[in-house]
């Protein structure tokens, strides 16, 4: 069976006909939605079924030869597929939510499948139990004993119910529907070498005060609070003049004062008069109505709003105080990268420093009595070394301090050296060539003697051989030697190790769902990471193709690339016309 992935938690609900579980599930809704958890439901029927409405336009287009029927409107979309010749797979139904927007898929069917589920039993149904044979299930809900070593829950106690789902929601990151932890052919996948080195990166608490220009690009250490109320009073919300919401439809109106933005008008507003005011001033007390300049005539201190007169909405053109952030609101949450935006955002507040987290400081080193320094005449049978500098351009796009010590000779001692000093200036350690399984011994002497390090082989390409883990308590990565592998590798492992240290919890990158617009093919049960170029065709639709040559070695496909086309094991062949995944390169590299 093949490896389905999803990139977020996913959960099963397996139980007979008729225990309940979609009555379940309709109940537990909204008490996971009041909690922030964002989900997506996954039905699956053994019948013949039909969402559609007989008469309506998309009813009569499919029922016409739509193949694919998708109709959309302002507060949700739907899309009906005909799928006369096969039924979808779980797998291909999962990559058509947009988990970029979920927090949690729940399943209800597919019981046979290699997934976290959760039992449900109810004895008057008569039916056996069912985690005796299936070791993915994780809990059982019943209402009767059961002798089980799992987690035993009421099936009638929804608050029970609902807070170990919610819990399963905020611990579990990545669902693989395969039992084993390492696959048949003895390798890692992507999903499970990435989890495996999460749970050995342990963020800092420690955390620094910098003035607000010094705070770009840097992570905010705790919650900023808004000190003030946002915006302070209630104001105008463009030039105008503001009357009582009360007193709408009076003929005229006496202009008693002019409000200024920085000044006010200190008396309450009667019913019969207006003030001139410029966007951003403060209403008078009892105004709270603002009619744009452009439909006012004054003459003298008299107004009128003829080209107004019955489309006045009491309210308009008002911001309330407190409107963007009330006092003691969280401006900006910890762990938030802060950009432009962020810095207005905390400058508004009247702060100017901010608590951060210290830069993560990396040292990085190349190996190999091969490699050359760039500017120095080209020996015999050497080559330059790119790897640093292309670590050193994505670290410091990371945000973090880098610490370069240059090419380490093929010796024990000198790697010992590099490593010792390295773990103590270091956060984390970056090395590139040396790690694969045939590489010298001494290197692994001296890891080994350094601290624990594995060596893995993840079922990926390129990227294949990789060595992580810990030199005196200090994180270590061992990345490929060829460069491109070296870019993929630190993408899909290095990258998210940064910003767990960064304190940015449950960091994902971010993707889009691409039509291709060429044959892509990988082989069966492996990630590939292709490189490509994505864009926008002349229907709007994002499609992708590859940069051409795809060789570990080939610098040119990642130039000229400014996406990786992600292949995923299960769907090893993409035919034209078909949806792909693909990870923006922008800034990351």
């Amino acid at each position: 069976m093949s490896q389905i992935k999803a990139t977020l938690p996913l959960l099963g609900f397996a139980a007979w006909s008729g225990t309940g579980k979609t009555t379940l599930l309709e109940a537990m809704l909204p008490k996971l939605v009041e909690q922030g958890i964002r989900v997506a439901v996954i039905k699956h029927a053994h019948h013949n079924f039909d969402i559609d409405k007989e008469g309506k336009d998309s009813y009569r287009l499919r029922k016409a030869g739509a193949n694919q029927m998708l109709i959309s409107s302002r507060y949700r979309r739907a899309l009906v597929t005909e799928t006369p010749d096969e039924e979808a797979s779980l797998t291909q139904l999962i990559t058509q939510l947009d988990q970029n927007q979920l927090d949690l898929i729940l399943v209800e069917g597919f019981k046979q499948l290699d997934f976290p589920k959760i039992e449900l039993h109810r004895e008057e149904i008569g039916k056996p139990w069912l985690h005796p044979d299936d070791n993915n299930i994780i809990a059982v809900a019943s209402n009767v004993p059961v002798d089980t070593d799992l987690p035993i829950l009421d099936i009638n106690n929804l608050e029970l119910l609902t807070r170990f789902v919610a819990e399963f929601a905020h611990t579990q990151q990545v669902t693989s529907l395969s039992c084993s932890d390492i696959d048949p052919s003895g390798m890692l996948s992507v999903a499970q070498g990435r989890e495996k080195i999460l749970a050995q990166i342990v963020a800092p608490t420690t955390k620094t005060v910098v003035s607000l220009k010094a705070a770009l690009g840097q992570i905010v250490a705790e919650d900023i609070l808004s000190p003030v109320n946002v915006p302070q009073h209630t104001n105008s919300a463009m030039d105008g003049y503001a009357i009582r919401g009360d007193d709408i439809d009076r003929e005229n109106y006496q202009v008693v004062a002019q409000v200024m933005a920085g000044h006010s008008y200190d008396l309450p507003l009667e019913q019969g008069q207006a003030v001139r005011i410029m966007t951003g001033a403060p209403v008078p007390l009892h105004a709270d109505t603002v009619i744009m300049r452009e439909q006012a005539q004054q003459n003298g201190d008299s107004v009128t709003f003829d080209g107004a007169m019955g489309a006045i909405r009491r309210g308009q053109n008002v911001r309330q105080a407190g409107e963007d952030l009330a006092l003691g609101q969280a401006a900006v949450t910890a762990g938030t990268q802060i950009t432009a935006p962020e810095l207005g955002m905390i400058a508004s507040l009247g702060l100017d420093t901010v608590s951060i987290k210290p830069q993560v400081r990396v040292a990085i080193f190349s190996t190999g009595d091969e490699v050359q320094h760039p500017g120095e005449d080209q020996k015999a049978n050497c080559i330059y070394d790119s790897n640093r500098y292309t670590l050193h351009a994505m670290l410091t796009n990371a945000g973090c301090t880098v610490i370069d010590l240059g090419i380490i000779e093929d010796s024990e001692a000198s790697l010992e050296t590099t490593l010792t000093a390295a773990s103590a200036q270091a956060d984390l350690i970056l090395s590139s060539g040396g790690v694969s399984v045939g590489d010298a011994d001494y290197i692994k002497t001296v890891l080994d003697k350094l601290g624990q390090i594995n060596f893995w082989r993840i079922n990926m390409r390129p990227g294949r051989p990789l060595a992580f883990g810990q030199i005196q308590q200090t994180p270590f990565f061992g990345l490929p030697g060829n460069p491109v592998a070296v870019m993929v590798a630190f993408l899909q492992f290095v990258e998210p190790a940064i910003r767990k240290l960064q304190g940015i919890e449950n960091w994902q990158a971010p993707f889009y769902m691409a039509t291709a617009e060429e044959k892509l093919r990988s082989r069966p049960g492996r990630t590939e990471y292709m490189r490509g170029q994505y864009c926008f065709d002349a229907n709007g639709r994002l499609s992708v193709k590859s940069t051409g040559q795809q060789g570990s070695g080939i610098l040119r496909s990642m130039s000229e690339a400014n996406c990786l086309i992600e292949i995923l094991p299960e769907q090893p062949n993409i035919e034209v016309g078909e949806k792909v995944r693909v990870i923006p390169l922008l800034n990351r590299i």
